[in-house]
This record gives C-alpha cells, structure tokens and sequence, in this order.
C-alpha cells in the first residue's frame, strides 16, 4: 500500500526509468506512453498529482476521472490490469498512483503505437524493436530448435555422439546414468524428442554429416585464413558441413595448424618459446559460445573463423536479444540463451560451464596470457567476437614460406621501431646463428618488401617496412 509519506519520498527522488510525474488526469494521453513504455521494460509507476519539478499538489479525484483513466488504459494492446491507488496527500486533493509490472505479453502499444523508456523519456518504438520484442515473447513457446524435424529420423543421427555425450554428462555428475544406452531413449531423455518426433536441436547437435548438408545447411562452419589485415587475398578457405560436436573439432583443429605463434624468452632461460598468438582456451570458449546462441533460422547462416595478421574473429548468425549488448556481456550478466535446449546439452557434454559466464571467462584467459579484452560487435545481423594481440606478428606466409628465424628477425626490427645493426639482430639470436645465415634472410624479407636497409657492409641499419 503506498501512503502519502512514500508519495513524498517518491517525489523527492525525481522521475527515472521506472517513476513519472504528471500534473493531473488531463495529461493521460502521455501518462499512457510511459506506463506503455514501462510494460515493455522494467515496469513502473505514474503518479498523477505531482508536478515535474517534484512537489506534490494532488487533484480533485471523482468517479469520473476514475472512469475516464480506466478508459485510457483500455486503450493499451494487449489488455492490462495495473494497480491503482488513491493517496489522500491534503484536504479534497489526492495522488493517483498507477503501476504496472514488465509485461509478460510485450509489446504492448497504446491506441495502435508502442513505446520504450529511455531514462526518464518515452520514445516510439521502432517496427524492427518491435518485431525483435514480439520475437523474444513467443521464444519461450516457440522457437527454431524446438519446432519438430519434419522427415528426420534417430537413423539420421550419429547414435555413437548421442552416446558419447550422455556417458560424458554421467562422468561429470550432470544427469542421472538413464540404465540405457539406446538412443531413442537417450533423446527422450535430453528433452530432444516429443511424442516421438526429432525436435530440430537434436539435429543441430547429432546429425550426420551428409544429412545435414543436404537438408540445413545452415549447419555450416567456414574458417579462413587471410593474408594480411582485410579480405583482398585467401591463403586457406574452407568450409564443413556437420553437427555442433564434429565442427567444433574441425575449428580447433583449424586453429592449431593456422594459428601464427607470439615468441618469448622465459626469465632466466635462453631460450625461445612459442606460444599461440591467442589462448586456445578463450578461442574454444567463443566458438562453443557462437554454436550455442547463433541464430539456426537463418538459411544462409553459420558460424565463421577468420584469421587476419593482426586479428581474430569468430562470426556467428543471428543478434543479441533480451537487452544483452556487447558491453553487457563483458561483465556480469544473467545467462539467456537464444536456444536453451542446444545450450543445456553443451552444458552437459563439459563444452560450456556456468551460464551466463562464458564472455567473461574469455576475458579472463586473456587477461592471464597479457592480452586485451576481446571486442564485441552486433552488426549487419551477425555477432563477432574480436581478439587483438598485445604486438605485431609476422606473417609465417608471405610470397615465400618464411622460417622461425626470419619471423624473429621481422618480430625484432617492428619492436626496434629505428631500426637494428646486423651485429643487434645477431646478439639477439644467438651464438647458434652464423653471419652469412642472417645477411641470407635479410636479403630474402628484403625482396620480399617486409623490410629496408640503409648504409653498406656490416654498418647497415635495417627497419621494418610499414605498410
């Protein structure tokens, strides 16, 4: 029950995204935009009888106004029952309080028009937000994955992956052992059949290679690997049709024989390690991510990995929903997944763990290898996750195959910024490494245009060459 004291307090904190003021009941009109706005956000209250500059004057409240409010909020689609309540605030003068929770049948609009709240302000929303929200409403009924698989049977599923995955869920404690190992019944199990129907998810996870191919492409997984920082040139293009499971192995193994390598010396030793450029860890995490929310709707869809030589991206089909933005998901956020069926299997097959911190658990991967926090972008109907090494790599493929030594070599002269004497770059290799080898490599990046030299002889300078 709201007294007048807590009319007050209300007043004094000022109107935001869930509180609005308006003077009377001649303003209801614009009072039904924000309660309208609110439905399809957090929820809130109007107060009628408090001024915008706060103090609270009350109006005269009769069995008409009552009628003529009741009226008005007829007018909202689909029909609301808010709260309302009267508040004796002086002598003849009361607050109309009314409140409405988020709605559970968003969108709602008022006399044909919906509405979203922004701060304090109610602004009209869009058809795409409002088709993206009628979308997010009827997901929790009706969805992609949990349509039926018209013509798909168990026959075509990898039954030994079915298997696979409920004796993984067993060994980590996720699911009860069923006592079968038949996979019909292990489909059952997973929530993947109704009255005996494939539901689409059991495809996306389990079908066969060659069905899938031929009937949902858009189980699709494409990796490349460019030369340079755009898309003008292919050094390796490919593209696998297959289940969640069989493409995650095929990205990773992509990764692994693509993947340049970050050379560093350990403290105390004189020797070079070679680590991935980026932690495969965070990079499993994302693609495991991107197969989870993507949007399996979209015909022409995927999920795609590119590798530029001064980046990595993972792309998958489909946008954020339920409010989520790129920043949001950098910190912590409650978990939504835009298929929850597909999401609950991974989960129990050990591919994600806790929901809701799969972004932040790349975050913290890259922290600990010394890497920034990945760029997140929602665009042109796609999400990509974008990582961004902390240095330069060279190319291990230019014109040429290039060795580990020439990398080096190129690693050191982008570092020097003004450039390395030949006897720098050879106190820099090792003893190991002979006159006549390092002028050999330098005369090949050289024509290679990666790098310049002035001066002659053994008092030349070399430079990185910048693009």
């Amino acid at each position: 029950m709201i007294t007048a004291e807590k009319v007050l307090a209300a007043a004094r904190a000022g109107e935001s995204e869930t509180q609005e003021f308006k003077r009377s009941t001649g303003e209801l009109r614009s009072a039904m935009h924000a309660l309208t706005a609110m439905l399809n956000h957090r929820g809130g209250r109007v107060f009628f009888g408090v001024e915008p500059d706060q103090r609270v004057v009350g109006q005269q409240v009769s069995d008409r106004t009552l009628e003529e409010l009741a009226q008005e909020i007829a007018q909202i689609e689909p029909p609301v029952f808010p709260a309302v309540e009267r508040v004796v605030v002086a002598e003849d003068c009361e607050v109309l309080v009314v409140t409405v929770p988020q709605g559970p049948g968003r969108p709602y609009s008022h006399r044909g028009v919906a509405y979203r709240r922004v701060g304090n302000v109610n602004a009209r929303m869009s058809r795409d937000e409002y088709n993206r929200l009628l979308l997010e409403t009827l997901h929790a009924e009706r969805r992609w994955e949990n349509e039926p698989a018209e013509g798909w049977t168990v026959a075509d599923l990898d039954a030994d992956e079915i298997v696979r995955t409920v004796d993984e869920a067993v060994r980590r404690g996720r699911v009860e052992d069923p006592g079968t190992r038949d996979p019909a019944e292990l489909l059952r199990g997973l929530g993947l059949a109704r009255d005996g129907t494939l539901l689409r998810a059991a495809l996306v996870l389990f079908g066969r290679d060659d069905a899938l191919e031929l009937r949902a492409p858009q189980c699709l997984l494409r990796v490349a690997r460019f030369r340079g920082n755009d898309r003008t040139e292919f050094i390796d293009n490919r593209q696998f049709h297959g289940n969640v499971f069989s493409l995650l192995q095929r990205a990773e193994r992509f990764l692994r024989e693509s993947l340049p390598v970050a050379g560093r010396v350990m403290p105390g030793l004189f020797e070079r390690v070679d680590d991935p450029l980026y932690p495969l860890l965070a990079l499993r995490e994302a693609l495991a991510n991107a197969f989870c929310h993507r949007d399996y709707s979209i015909g022409g869809g995927s999920v795609a990995v590119a590798i530029y030589d001064n980046r990595l991206e993972v792309t998958s089909s489909g946008r954020l929903h339920f409010g989520l933005t790129p920043d949001a998901l950098l910190a912590p956020h409650e978990s939504l997944p835009w298929n929850p069926l597909i999401a609950r299997v991974m989960y129990r097959r050990g591919l994600i763990e806790q929901w809701g911190r799969g972004t932040l658990k790349i975050v913290e991967l890259l922290e600990q290898a010394g890497l920034p926090r990945p760029a997140i972008e929602d665009a042109g109907g796609c999400v990509t996750v974008r990582f961004l090494p902390m240095r330069y790599v060279p190319p291990q493929r230019v014109a040429h195959d290039l060795t580990v030594r020439q990398r080096a070599v190129l690693a050191f002269l982008e570092a020097s910024h003004g450039g390395l004497a030949l006897r720098e770059m050879l106190g820099r290799l090792g003893a190991d490494v002979a006159d006549w080898e390092l002028k050999a490599d330098l005369a090949l990046l050289k024509q290679l245009e990666l790098v310049d030299s002035t001066g002659r002889g053994r008092g030349a300078y070399w430079s990185f060459r910048r693009k």
